[in-house]
């Protein structure tokens, strides 16, 4: 991330909420589209106490144990309403509810414990062309006093129209592959080569059974409200046939099934490849490579992949 000293701040008293940040998106509002300008400003918080209640509720509903001290994806949780408060601005060129979370990556730089206090920033980087539309980036910062803790980039695609004159319009695009027409599959064709590695079984060494809540279980504790999570209904309108899990929470549950086997510093990387619907059973299978671990969440029997991962 660029210093403070490139970019203009925008320091808030307080987290926002999701939920009013999603309603505010959703007022019509004139965007500038693909070829519009990613806001320059860096969102920030400063001397965050983090809620021990709220991270007892959240290392419950994910799978870890409780403990001083955070997993990486809680650090995401909290920075993550400044991402949404950056999206459903005025300025942000494309319109939040179609922006589709195709991969995530964060490096826990030291242990951080629950009672310290942070300070959390997110900016907008890298508006490119994709072969399903246009990708950029969304950058999560913490720290604690001066050093920098955590840090985190999550990609979202927006399918449809590419960016005009971008380098990859002729270059790294593949021919006929255009978005995904189902929408219960919004993050086919989206990712690019996966990074994970092959050697992972094809039979899921553990099933996990989702109950058809979790979805809003997730949101109270985390604090994403979108709406595709939370009632059969309101995924409906949204082109699903019924809710469907969160992907950070799929992803936080995987590294609390490797939590035994994390070290105190590491660096995890996630594709999204297809939505999970509640209730059902999935999969976990993991395998060593070197000194890394790769890992996916797949269907029951092994032969849709949800999720895939590495930490290294």
């Amino acid at each position: 991330m660029a210093s403070e000293e490139d970019v203009d701040v925008e320091l808030l008293d307080t987290l926002p909420g999701i939920g009013v940040e999603i309603a505010r998106a959703l007022v019509p509002t004139r965007r500038g589209g693909p070829d519009g300008q990613l806001p320059t400003r860096r969102v920030m918080i400063t001397d965050l106490e983090q809620d021990a209640e709220r991270f007892t509720a959240y290392s419950r509903v994910c799978g870890f144990t409780l403990r001083d001290s955070v997993p990486a994806t809680w650090l995401h949780v909290l920075t993550f309403p400044l991402q949404v408060h950056l999206m459903a601005a005025p300025d942000f060129p494309l319109a939040l509810a179609g922006l589709v979370h195709v991969s995530n990556e964060m490096r826990l730089h030291r242990p951080v414990d629950i009672g310290e206090r942070l300070t959390l920033s997110s900016s907008a980087a890298d508006l490119r062309a994709h072969r399903s539309g246009t990708q950029l980036d969304l950058l999560g910062e913490a720290r604690v006093g001066d050093e920098v803790v955590w840090t985190g980039r999550s990609t979202y695609l927006a399918r449809g129209k590419r960016p005009s004159g971008s380098p990859e319009d002729a270059g790294s695009l593949s021919a006929g592959a255009e978005a995904p027409a189902d929408p219960q599959n919004p993050y086919e064709k989206a990712g690019e080569a996966s990074k994970t590695a092959t050697k992972i079984g094809e039979v899921p060494t553990a099933l996990w059974r989702l109950p058809g809540g979790l979805g809003r279980e997730y949101a109270g504790v985390s604090g994403d409200v979108n709406p595709i999570h939370l009632t059969p209904l309101t995924a409906k309108a949204f082109g699903f046939p019924r809710t469907i899990a969160h992907g950070m929470w799929t992803h936080a549950r995987a590294l609390a099934a490797l939590e035994g086997r994390l070290p105190g510093a590491y660096e995890a990387s996630v594709e999204f490849r297809k939505p999970v619907l509640l209730p059902s059973t999935v999969g976990f299978s993991f395998a060593r490579e070197g000194e890394d671990l790769a890992f996916r969440v797949t269907s029951r029997d092994g032969s849709k992949v949800h999720l895939a991962g590495t930490v290294a």
